[in-house]
């Protein structure tokens, strides 16, 4: 199930179908393409790593391969396990920002966690929204560059509450983890606060959290 929580609190829940036809919702999008923060994506150091095998001839690069794929197929292939609900993925040493929180005191809060977006909470701990740094850097909403510190200090002072997503939508631990991918496609977020009943935050599950569950050993079977 999934729910929608906004300033004024929990506006939606219901099913993924009844979501989909929810207009604010659906209508999220961004406008630039979101660079993978933290240590996900970085480029590779150029050179190769200590270790790594040197350029060899062809047949000896035959057999190491051969051999490389015996002693895998040796080691036996590790069962799948079904896979299916978000509560089996989802992060759950999730980091909240408080919606008085300024600008620049929630972006140095993301930074020094390594995280690229984190659930918006009021005083009492319910989610109504979802900050992003990459959205925080939006060309539309950064000053010029010849604009004056005055004004970039009026913008780090702001609260988190101007420049965040709301409403956004929460989703149970419970739901099926097909479901979330279809909205994270949908609406284009990042990943989705994973909420309880009374609208507490008590988990993310991200797109990386999908892919990871997907390629990690043992293999996870996704679809049971």
């Amino acid at each position: 199930m999934f729910s929608v929580y906004g300033m004024s609190g929990r506006l939606f829940h219901g099913s993924l179908e009844q979501l989909r036809h929810i207009g604010p919702v659906s209508g999220v999008a961004r406008t630039h393409a979101v660079r993978a923060v933290g240590r996900e994506g970085r480029a590779a150091a150029s050179g190769s790593p200590a270790g790594w095998p040197q350029t060899v001839p062809g047949d000896e690069a035959h057999r190491i391969a051969l051999a490389a794929y015996a002693q895998t197929a040796q080691e036996g292939v590790l069962p799948r396990h079904p896979l299916s609900r978000v509560d089996a993925l989802m992060s759950r040493s999730v980091i909240t920002v408080p919606d008085t929180m300024t600008v620049l005191a929630a972006w140095q809060m993301l930074a020094s966690h390594g995280v690229g977006q984190a659930p918006v909470v009021n005083g009492a701990a319910t989610l109504v929204g979802l900050l992003s740094r990459a959205d925080l850097l939006r060309p539309d909403r950064l000053p010029t560059p010849d604009s004056s510190a005055v004004v970039w200090r009026a913008l780090l002072a702001q609260s988190v509450a101007d420049l965040m997503w709301t409403p956004v939508p929460g989703v149970a631990p419970d739901t099926d983890i097909r479901r979330v991918a279809r909205v994270l496609l949908d609406t284009g977020l990042p990943g989705l606060p994973v909420v309880d009943g009374l609208g507490l935050v008590i988990g993310f599950v991200s797109r990386s959290d999908i892919l990871r569950a997907v390629v990690t050993e043992p293999p996870l079977d996704l679809w049971g």
